[in-house]
């Protein structure tokens, strides 16, 4: 079909089975960048260390400020889409994002680029909620888990980038001008977000798509109700410290101190290192669409979140053991992680489908939050470990760390999985009863 027909491009724009995808993709550039600027510290841990003149603990505070934030608005943000909507949440979330990101970009010292930081992850955390809840309207409930794990892929696609990719722009361009340019590309990105997402097919003024009825906002009383059976509902809290282990870990290892061990232990340079972790990105993008399709097809989801967690704390375990593997093995297992990432997504649409569909932000929400809560401690906590095994060097303005410092951070992340596997086989058990 050519593109270059007007009558062609108005069967795209008048079609809600294409329209959606085009909308979709709006957001998903939003959570793409919010994936780039989360992980984007590990690349630049050195020189902000170097520039900001700071310890392992307090870098890591520096990277946690954006969970911190992110984590504390998840069920405040769910309220937020299914009170007022996807489009004018994500729009504004888009535009805080990325001011924070030139304030960080532009930060003179510690304190400016920790607030830069905060307002990075202030604004971004309505994107994946509000990304999630526009799938709701827009998407029938036996396609969800598919997009589910396609929005996760979006993640891993921002991972990639920002290790990699983003190297190589910081060598050439420096830290804070490659920041500076993806918060200028988002502030654009946010404009198109409120100029052409909307709500529903109906509210952009198209037919209703099959299986997908138009759902009214919620009312207050109604938020109050639904944020009380969610918040006290059990599962939504076993399903939380879940991803609070695996996904605090991921974040952390792959957005912070992967890079910094590989560069460490094996004496490579900081573009090499990225080319390790960037595994853990393309396994995000594999894992999760491919998890989310078998779930979907199969009508199976609890089976896949007891594998997952299993394998996932093997191969932690393996790298707390080994130490210093060949370095085609520690691709192998952040790639793993990676895609493992898909069996522990299959608690989203387990948690959404628990309730009505108009609180399936409030849903995504409370549990949303437990990822980037674990990203905001696992960092200080592996960066005290490994200041405790500080050689006292210093290279290029940032500390070397011996390889048993780099181990026990492994040890932490493999009894992180271990409790993840508990939680696995408690859903599984529960949902069969």
């Amino acid at each position: 079909m050519s593109f270059r027909s007007p009558t062609a491009l108005s069967r795209v724009w008048t079609n809600p089975y294409y329209r959606r995808w085009l909308l979709w993709g709006i957001l998903a550039a939003s959570f793409l960048l919010v994936s780039i600027y989360r992980l984007s510290t590990a690349v630049i841990a050195g020189q902000l260390m170097d520039a900001f003149e700071i310890t392992g603990a307090e870098l890591g505070l520096l990277h946690a400020a954006f969970f911190v934030i992110y984590s504390l608005m998840q069920i405040p943000v769910g309220i937020l889409v299914d009170r007022i909507g996807a489009r004018r949440t994500a729009a504004v979330g888009a535009v805080v994002m990325n001011v924070g990101a030139v304030w960080f970009a532009l930060a003179g010292g510690y304190g400016g680029a920790l607030a830069g930081r905060f307002l990075i992850g202030l604004g971004g955390s309505v994107i994946f909620v509000a990304m999630l809840r526009f799938c709701a309207n827009w998407y029938r409930t036996d396609e969800f888990a598919t997009m589910n794990g396609l929005c996760f892929a979006v993640g891993g696609v921002g991972g990639i980038i920002a290790t990699t990719p983003f190297a190589v722009a910081v060598d050439v361009a420096g830290w804070r001008t490659a920041v500076l340019g993806l918060g200028a590309a988002g502030l654009v990105v946010a404009a198109a977000t409120f100029v052409f997402v909307r709500d529903s097919a109906e509210r952009a003024g198209l037919p209703a798509i099959d299986g997908v009825p138009e759902q009214s906002m919620l009312t207050i009383p109604e938020v109050r109700q639904f944020t009380a059976r969610i918040v006290t509902d059990r599962m939504t809290w076993v399903v939380s410290l879940l991803l609070y282990c695996t996904g605090g870990v991921n974040l952390t290892l792959v957005g912070l101190w992967g890079i910094p061990y590989v560069v460490q232990t094996y004496d490579v340079s900081v573009t090499t290192a990225s080319t390790i972790t960037l595994c853990g990105g393309v396994g995000l993008v594999v894992g999760p669409p491919a998890v989310g399709r078998l779930s979907d097809r199969l009508e199976r989801d609890t089976e896949f979140i007891v594998a997952g967690t299993a394998i996932y704390t093997v191969a932690l375990g393996f790298l707390a053991v080994a130490g210093d593997p060949p370095l085609v093995t520690v691709g192998a297992v952040f790639f793993l992680t990676g895609a493992l990432f898909g069996t522990f997504a299959l608690t989203y649409p387990l948690v959404q489908t628990r309730y009505d569909e108009r609180a399936s932000g409030i849903a995504i929400g409370a549990i949303n939050g437990a990822s980037f809560f674990g990203a905001a401690t696992f960092p200080t906590l592996m960066g005290w470990a490994l200041d405790a095994y500080w050689t006292g060097e210093f290279i290029d303005g940032a500390r070397v760390y011996t390889e048993t410092g780099y181990r026990i951070a492994f040890v932490i992340g493999t009894v992180a999985g271990f409790v993840a596997l508990c939680c696995a086989v408690w859903i599984h058990v529960t949902d069969h009863e």
